[in-house]
C-alpha cells in the first residue's frame, strides 16, 4: 500500500537512532488471565517487584503479528485489544514494531492499512473538530492524495498508544453517538465512539496503557486484554551479554547486579538494563577496580554524572577531567528537578509547553535541554505534530523529583514534603524533619506513589552519594546522626505499621541508608535453624517477610508452619502468600480473621497464588463466606482449594457450591474430605456440579458420611457435568448400588469407593478407628503387659520375655501391630512420662543408642507427655515445644499414610479433640504406632 512507505521511512529511522532499545528491549507479549474488571493502583515499583518473583499463574504467549487472529474459545474475530504495562516495558516499542513489520511486508498482510496515533498527539487537538476520515487525512496524508474517501471496505487497525496519557480522561457516561465517519465532532467523542464500535465497527482497536488507566474503558467494550511483561531471569542475562561482548565483563557486571537484590528486581524493566549497562559501562572505563554501585540511588546518582560529562566533553567543547557542574548544568538540573516534582505531584508523565513554562522553562531552552541531555529529558513529536516533553523513564523523573526536595531544602530550607504553617516557620527544619514528613506522606499513599522518591530521598542524604554529586550540591546539611534518627523513625514506623505489605518499602529504605541490622538479625536466626517466632518483635516479623519476598526462595511453596502456626503468623506474612504459588496453611489454627485476609489476596489482580491448602483449620460459616468472595472474583488464579477436616457446615457447602456455578470461577481441584457433609451437604454440592460453568475436574468427598442417597445427588448432577474426571468417595458408606449409579449417569468416571462401610459414619476423624494389639516380640523387659495386653506398665523388676530380634534391648518400648498404610486413629490413656510414637519397623533395637528411642532418628516422630511438662513433640532429635489450651491424660493419634499427616490430639471431658501438633512427612514404608514408657501406665 502507498501509506506503507512513509511509515516505513519514519520508524525505519526510528529503529536506527533507537537501536538499543528496538534490537535488545523487545519483550514478549502474553494473554493475561481475566479482564480489565480490576485496576491495578499499586506503584509501578511494586508492580515491578511483584512481576521479577517468577510469576507463575498461567499465561498464554502470543506474537505480536496474531494479536488480532481468533482466539480459542471466542466467537469470532478480535476487535479491541488492550495491552497493558508499566512505563518503559515497551509498549511503544512493540506497537512500532508492530506497523514497521507490516510496512514493510513482513507480516499481517491481510490487512489494508495500519494507523499508529498516540494520545500525547491527540491532546493536542483538544480544541479542534475532526470527522473520522479527517483525523486520518490530517496524519495521514498520502490516503487523503490517493483519494481514499471511506475505509469501510479495508481491513484497518488503528492503534491508540498512551492511554493514561490522555489529557482529560476518557469519560463515557455521557457519550454524543457518532456512526457517520464523515461527521465532525470533538477528538474524544470520535475516541468513544471508535472504542464502542459505533463508529467504523470494521475496524480494530489496539489501545496501549500503564495499568492504572485501564479502568477508563469499561471492560464491556474490550475483546482481549493482554500484558506486556519485562525480562525474566535468563532475557536478563542475555540482555547484558549482548550488550558487553566481554564475557569476562558481562559475567562480573551480572555476578554484580545479581548481588544487589534492589537492582536486579529493577532490571525486570528494560529501560533500566539499559541504564545500568550505561553507568557499568562508564565505570569499568573510567574507574581501576572502583566501587560498582549497589542501591538504586548510586546508579541514578552515576547516570546523571555520566550524562553530564558527555554534554560537557560533546557539547561544551570540554575533557573528560574537567569538572562536569557547570552553572548551565546545574541550573538544568535544577529546572528539570522542579519540573519532574511538579508533574510528579499531579500524575504527569507527559508535558507541554503551558507546564514547562509554569517551572521557568522556556520551550527553546526546553528543546536544548531535550538536544543535549537526550538520555534524560526527550522531546517527542508525531509524525507531524508539535512536539510534546517527558522524561525518558518514570524512575527518572522519580529521582529528579528527590532531587528537588534534597537541594530545596539545603539552599532554602524549605521542606517540600510538608504544608508550611504559621508553626513550621517558628522553628528551625532540620533534615530528618524531611524525612519524616516523606516517610509520613508516602505510608500516607494508598497506592505508595511515593515510594520510589522516598528511597531516592534517604539515599541522597548519604555522605558517600553526595560526594558523588560534589559541585551540584555544595552545602550537604547532612550527618550519620541525623541519618541515624531517620532509621530509628522508620524502624519505629514498621514496627507499627500494620501492613506488612507497606512496610517491605521501608526496609528498601533502610538499604538505601546502609542499615541492614534488622534484617541481619532474622538472617542469623533463619541460618542457624533456630527462629523462635514466638519471640519475634513487630518489626522482625516485616524484616522475616522482607526477607521472604526477596529471597526468591520460598515463592514457590510457602509453608506456614515453618515459621509460626497461627494467625498472627499469617497476617505478617501476607506478602509472601501473595507471590506464591502454593500455600500450605494446614492445621495452623486459622479461623474468620485469616480467612477475610486470604480473600483479599486471592482476589487480586497480582495474586500468583493458584492452590491453597487450609485443611484441619476450624473454618466457621462467615469465613467460608470470605473465601467464597474471593473465589468468585474474576482476578481470581486459584485452581486447587482444599478444606478436608475444616467442620464445614451445610451453610458452608450453599456457598461454595455457588462458587462452583460461577461464570468466573478457575477451581479444578477441591478437596472436601473428613467433613461431615453428610448427605444433605452433598446435595448442595451436587447443585454446583449441575451448572454449565462448573469446571471442576477433580473433587473429593472422601470420609465424608456419605450415604446411597448422597450418592444418588452426585449421579445425578455428574449428567449434566463432562468436566469432573475424578470423584473420591472412599471412606464412607455408599452402598451397593453406588458404582452403578454413578457409572449409568456419566461415561466411565474413576470413582473410589474403597474402604466403605457403617463404621464410616463416625464423626470427623474417628471414623478412621482400628483395632491394634501390643506385638509382644518388641517389648521391653522392663515393660510388663495387663489386660489382655491393652495396659502397659512401666516395671522396675526386669519381665522373662524370651530373646527375640525384634525387641527393643535398653530403652523401655514397645511396637504396635499390625503396619499400618492407610488412614487410622487411635486413642491412648497416659500417667506420668510417656512418649506416644510412630515408627519404621526398622528402628534401632540394641544398645543405649540415642538412635533407638522414639523421635530421635529420622525412623520415627513422637509426643512426649509429662504430668510435670505437659506436651512436646520430637523427630531427629529436635524438640518442638507445644502450648496447649487444655491439658488431658487421654491422646488421641491420626495417621493418614498417603498425605504424609500424622497428628496428635488432646482429648477433652466432653470427647471433643483438641488439636496437639501435625508431623508431615513423606513416608516411604509402611508404619507402626508405638510406646516409650519412661514411668507410668498407658492404656491402649
Amino acid at each position: 500500500m502507498l501509506q506503507s512507505f512513509s511509515l516505513t521511512v519514519f520508524y525505519s529511522r526510528f529503529f536506527i537512532v533507537n537501536s538499543e532499545t528496538s534490537a535488545q528491549i523487545y519483550t514478549d507479549l502474553y494473554i493475561t488471565q481475566g479482564g480489565s474488571g480490576e485496576v491495578n493502583k499499586e506503584h509501578e515499583s511494586r508492580q515491578i517487584e511483584r512481576a521479577s518473583w517468577n510469576s507463575n499463574r498461567t499465561e498464554t504467549i502470543i506474537r505480536k503479528e496474531d494479536i488480532f487472529k481468533v482466539v480459542p474459545g471466542r466467537d469470532g474475530e478480535t476487535r479491541t485489544v488492550m495491552t497493558n504495562g508499566v512505563a518503559g516495558i515497551g509498549k511503544t516499542v512493540l506497537t512500532q514494531k508492530f506497523t514497521l513489520d507490516w510496512a514493510e511486508d513482513k507480516a499481517n498482510h491481510d490487512m489494508d492499512f495500519i494507523f499508529p496515533f498516540t494520545f500525547k498527539e491527540l491532546n493536542m487537538l483538544s480544541e479542534k473538530e475532526f470527522s473520522l476520515v479527517e483525523l486520518i487525512h490530517y496524519f495521514f496524508s498520502e490516503t487523503e492524495r490517493a483519494g481514499i474517501s471511506t475505509f469501510e471496505s479495508y481491513r484497518v487497525v488503528l492503534i491508540f498508544d498512551g492511554l493514561d496519557e490522555c489529557r482529560p480522561p476518557l469519560d463515557f457516561n455521557n457519550t454524543d453517538f457518532v456512526t457517520d465517519p464523515t461527521k465532525s465532532t470533538s477528538v474524544h467523542v470520535l475516541l468513544k465512539n471508535l472504542i464502542m464500535g459505533k463508529l467504523l465497527p470494521s475496524a480494530h482497536l489496539w489501545i496501549t496503557t500503564r495499568p492504572a488507566a485501564a479502568n477508563q474503558i469499561p471492560p464491556a467494550f474490550v475483546d482481549m486484554v493482554t500484558e506486556i511483561r519485562g525480562f525474566n531471569n535468563l532475557q536478563k542475562e542475555e540482555y547484558f551479554r549482548k550488550r558487553f561482548q566481554d564475557e569476562e565483563q558481562a559475567s562480573r557486571i551480572l555476578s554484580h547486579i545479581q548481588s544487589s537484590q534492589s537492582l536486579y528486581i529493577m532490571c525486570h524493566i528494560p529501560v533500566f538494563c539499559w541504564i545500568t549497562a550505561t553507568v557499568l559501562e562508564d565505570m569499568l572505563k573510567t574507574t581501576e577496580g572502583g566501587k560498582l554501585p549497589t542501591t538504586l540511588t548510586e546508579m541514578y546518582i552515576h547516570f546523571l554524572v555520566v550524562q553530564a560529562k558527555v554534554k560537557k566533553v560533546k557539547y561544551d567543547d570540554g575533557v573528560e577531567t574537567d569538572s562536569h557542574w557547570s552553572p548551565d548544568n546545574k541550573k538544568m538540573i535544577v529546572l528539570l528537578g522542579k519540573l519532574a516534582f511538579e508533574q510528579l505531584q499531579k500524575g504527569n508523565l507527559i508535558f507541554y509547553e503551558s507546564d514547562l513554562t509554569k517551572c521557568g522553562i522556556e520551550t527553546r531552552t526546553a528543546l536544548w535541554y531535550s538536544g543535549v541531555f537526550t538520555q534524560i529529558f526527550k522531546e517527542e513529536k508525531g509524525l507531524y505534530q508539535d512536539p510534546v516533553f517527558c522524561f525518558v523513564h518514570l524512575s527518572l523523573q522519580e529521582f529528579l523529583a528527590a532531587l528537588h526536595v534534597h537541594l530545596t531544602f539545603i539552599t532554602s530550607d524549605v521542606n517540600l514534603m510538608s504544608k508550611s504553617t504559621k508553626w513550621t516557620k517558628l522553628f528551625k527544619c532540620n533534615i530528618k524533619h524531611v524525612h519524616r514528613s516523606a516517610v509520613d506522606k508516602a505510608l500516607q499513599s494508598p497506592n505508595g506513589h511515593l515510594d520510589l522518591l522516598l528511597r531516592f530521598l534517604l539515599g541522597l542524604s548519604l555522605e558517600a552519594n553526595q560526594k558523588l554529586l560534589q559541585g551540584l550540591i555544595t552545602n550537604t546539611q547532612t550527618s550519620a546522626e541525623s541519618n541515624q534518627k531517620t532509621v530509628e523513625y522508620i524502624k519505629k514506623k514498621i514496627s507499627e505499621e500494620s501492613s506488612a505489605e507497606r512496610s517491605i518499602n521501608l526496609f528498601h529504605c533502610l538499604n538505601e541508608l546502609r542499615d541492614c541490622s534488622l534484617v541481619e538479625d532474622v538472617q542469623q536466626f533463619l541460618n542457624a535453624g533456630n527462629l523462635s517466632t514466638n519471640e519475634l518483635t513487630p518489626a522482625q516479623w516485616s524484616a522475616l517477610a522482607f526477607i521472604l519476598v526477596s529471597s526468591g526462595k520460598d515463592l514457590n511453596v510457602f509453608d506456614l508452619k515453618r515459621y509460626s502456626q497461627s494467625e498472627e503468623a499469617l497476617q505478617r506474612l501476607l506478602p509472601v502468600v501473595k507471590v506464591s504459588n502454593k500455600a500450605l496453611l494446614s492445621h495452623c489454627g486459622l479461623s474468620e480473621g485469616s480467612c477475610r485476609a486470604l480473600s483479599s489476596v486471592i482476589s487480586s489482580q497480582t495474586s500468583n497464588l493458584q492452590d491453597l491448602d487450609l485443611s484441619y483449620n476450624n473454618l466457621p460459616d462467615p469465613a467460608v463466606g470470605h473465601l467464597s468472595a474471593g473465589l468468585g472474583s474474576p482476578q481470581c488464579a486459584l485452581k486447587a482449594l482444599r478444606l478436608g477436616g475444616c467442620h464445614l457446615s451445610e451453610s458452608s457447602c450453599a456457598l461454595l457450591s455457588s462458587v462452583l456455578s460461577s461464570p468466573t470461577s478457575r477451581l479444578r481441584q477441591l478437596d472436601l474430605s473428613h467433613n461431615d457433609l453428610l448427605d444433605t451437604g452433598v446435595r448442595l454440592v451436587s447443585e454446583g456440579l449441575k451448572s454449565p460453568h462448573c469446571s471442576l475436574e477433580t473433587l473429593s468427598l472422601s470420609g465424608c458420611q456419605v450415604t446411597e442417597n448422597g450418592c444418588r445427588f452426585l449421579a445425578a448432577a455428574l449428567a449434566f457435568n463432562y468436566h469432573l474426571t475424578e470423584l473420591d468417595l472412599s471412606y464412607n458408606h455408599p452402598g451397593d448400588s453406588a458404582e452403578n449409579d454413578l457409572n449409568s449417569s456419566t461415561l466411565f468416571l474413576p470413582s473410589r469407593l474403597d474402604h466403605s462401610g457403617t463404621h464410616r459414619l463416625k464423626t470427623f476423624i474417628r471414623k478412621y478407628s482400628c483395632e491394634l494389639e501390643v506385638d509382644p516380640n518388641t517389648v521391653n523387659r522392663t515393660l510388663k503387659l495387663y489386660d489382655n495386653n491393652r495396659t502397659v506398665v512401666k516395671m522396675s523388676a526386669l519381665a522373662s520375655y524370651p530373646d527375640h530380634p525384634d525387641r527393643f534391648q535398653l530403652i523401655p518400648q514397645l511396637l504396635l501391630r499390625p503396619a499400618l498404610t492407610g488412614r487410622h486413629f487411635w486413642e491412648v490413656n497416659w500417667t506420668e512420662d510417656v512418649f506416644i510414637a510412630l515408627s519404621y519397623r526398622g528402628i534401632e533395637r540394641k544398645g543405649k543408642s540415642i538412635g533407638c528411642a522414639f523421635g530421635y532418628s529420622d525412623q520415627s516422630w513422637s509426643l512426649k507427655c509429662a504430668s510435670d511438662k505437659g506436651y512436646s513433640a520430637y523427630h531427629n532429635g529436635r524438640k518442638t515445644m507445644i502450648t496447649a489450651s487444655t491439658y488431658s491424660h487421654r491422646v488421641a493419634v491420626y495417621v493418614d499414610c498417603p498425605a504424609g499427616i500424622l497428628s496428635y490430639y488432646s482429648v477433652d471431658t466432653d470427647n471433643s479433640l483438641i488439636h496437639l501438633h501435625t508431623f508431615d512427612i513423606a513416608f516411604t514404608e509402611p508404619v507402626h504406632f508405638g510406646l516409650y514408657v519412661k514411668s507410668g501406665i498407658v492404656s491402649v
